[in-house]
């Protein structure tokens, strides 16, 4: 259920090998999320693995360093309140909100990310490896993070890059385990993000 929540990941997370499809490279230093066009979107069972049942976050905030001579030293950094994630019943998102879950009828309780590794993976890929705090708790992650693309952003006219993330958590790990194993532990969370060159 609300396991979704994440991040991160961060983003949460999201730090690939940037190598672009005409070979070239983005330039290094800081970029931050485009809240507009990044999102995390998460997948669990429901009812015994009757269904599967999917939510969205919007309006991501974070931030990407990035060292393209050593990706090694590039980092990601991501968070949103819980006002932000969506399921698909407004009665469903009132629940996450309750004691029974994150007990915060406002939204405010905030989900970070925050990396702690990046192991370059090949070309266009790394394993994003982090601190991902949910409910209070924090717990190590990684994300499986793929380099896209880069270019001028429109119509900002600043240097974007683009990266897609995936990962999976337990609900149980971050004490909102109720319904399990009815409502599946394990969520499938998935991170798109553009990042803009920081003014």
């Amino acid at each position: 259920m609300k396991s979704g929540f994440i991040v991160m990941a961060a983003v949460a997370g999201i730090v690939a090998t940037p190598v672009l499809a005409q070979n070239s490279m983005p330039v290094s230093g800081t970029y931050e999320f485009d809240p507009e066009h990044s999102s995390i979107t998460f997948s669990y069972q429901h009812n015994n693995g009757i269904a599967e049942s999917y939510g969205l976050v919007r309006e991501i905030q974070g931030r990407i360093v990035l060292d393209t001579e050593n990706l090694s030293n590039s980092s990601v950094e991501a968070s949103f309140p819980l006002s932000n994630l969506m399921t698909v019943a407004p009665a469903l998102d009132e629940h996450l909100r309750s004691d029974d879950f994150f007990s915060s009828p406002d939204g405010s309780s905030m989900i970070s990310f925050t990396s702690t590794e990046v192991i370059p993976d090949g070309d266009h890929e790394a394993d994003v490896k982090g601190d991902l705090t949910i409910n209070g708790i924090t717990r190590p992650v990684t994300l499986e993070a793929e380099f896209n693309s880069y270019g001028e952003g429109v119509p900002t006219g600043r240097m974007t890059v683009g990266f897609d993330g995936e990962t999976t958590i337990k609900r149980t790990d971050f004490d909102l385990g109720m319904f399990a194993p009815v409502v599946a532990d394990e969520v499938e969370i998935k991170i798109s993000v553009e990042a803009m060159a920081a003014e």
